[in-house]
């Protein structure tokens, strides 16, 4: 089952939150997904809650995850004039977790999103009980990363004349590809409406470059270093962390832990969904479960 619930977010702007959970089971076990760890799954630039479905619903069995919209993405308000900087992205996040009730909560962020979760988990050690970051780079990415993604937003043939054709591009065709992968291209669907001209994308493309903007030029490590709870960081062995930049993150983290899937790339948990459950199911039982 999942249900939408409304977040008021900073400066009152409109969240969406969707709670993941299955039917209670009898025999034992928390039966009140009230009573369960809370979750909070954070999706990266241009995601959406949803992405997080088939996590949430492994999670769902022990703990309660709810899966967050963030500003200018999904279901969520996009206002037109931001603020879409670090500040509102983590207020935002704080939010959620208080007007559900989900701390101690377990942060669970992929690129963008898992900035925003271990710069709350730093700023709110009260708050979080646990904390995963996918494949994001605590090194300042600079201007010239900046012109790369303007550029490859310039290249998007939208509007696309169907879903098809959003699979294919995103999945084979996009030139930033090295090869073919399918799982992209079902990513990029999951982001699209139909418009009186074709899918276009739910989101602002100028929206998420002033978004990126606000992180980019920067490093976050002196953050990553506050973070006081377990941390587990997990990348794909073709992802956009590099072994040597997670392994130094695994070490500035007070209680870091380290994990690396094979063959995955950027989007590692819907890549290979088995292999990343695997990787943070246990890491979250130990550090989230009574006893």
């Amino acid at each position: 089952m999942v249900r939408r619930i409304d977040v008021a977010g900073a400066g009152g702007v409109r969240l969406a939150a969707w709670e993941f959970t299955d039917p209670p089971k009898s025999g034992g076990g928390l039966e009140e997904p009230e009573q369960r760890p809370g979750v909070l799954l954070l999706h990266g630039l241009m995601g959406r809650a949803s992405h997080w479905a088939a996590t949430a619903r492994r999670l769902s069995a022990c703990h309660r995850p709810v899966a967050l919209d963030q500003r200018g993405h999904g279901r969520s308000e996009k206002p037109a004039v931001g603020p879409y900087d670090r500040e509102a992205y983590v207020d935002d996040a704080i939010a959620a977790v208080e007007q559900l009730g989900l701390a101690p909560v377990a942060l669970v962020g992929h690129a963008m999103g898992a900035l925003t979760a271990w710069q709350l988990a730093s700023r709110r050690p009260d708050l979080v009980s646990a904390l995963v970051i996918c494949d994001m780079r605590a090194s300042a990415l600079g201007a010239a990363s900046q012109r790369e993604w303007t550029e490859w937003f310039r290249s998007w043939p939208v509007p696309f004349a169907t879903l098809a054709d959003v699979r294919k591009w995103f999945g084979e065709d996009d030139p930033t590809l090295e090869r073919p992968r399918p799982a992209r291209g079902e990513y990029f669907a999951e982001v699209m409406a139909e418009r009186a001209d074709g899918w276009r994308p739910v989101f602002s493309r100028r929206q998420m470059l002033t978004a990126r903007e606000t992180w980019v030029h920067d490093a976050h490590w002196e953050e990553l270093a506050q973070v006081s709870c377990p941390a587990l960081v997990v990348r794909g062995l073709d992802a956009e962390l590099g072994r040597a930049e997670a392994q130094e993150m695994v070490r500035v983290l007070p209680r870091g832990a380290y994990a690396e899937i094979p063959d995955a790339g950027h989007l590692l948990p819907w890549e290979h969904p088995d292999a990343w459950c695997a990787a943070i199911e246990p890491f979250l039982h130990a550090a989230t479960m009574p006893g």
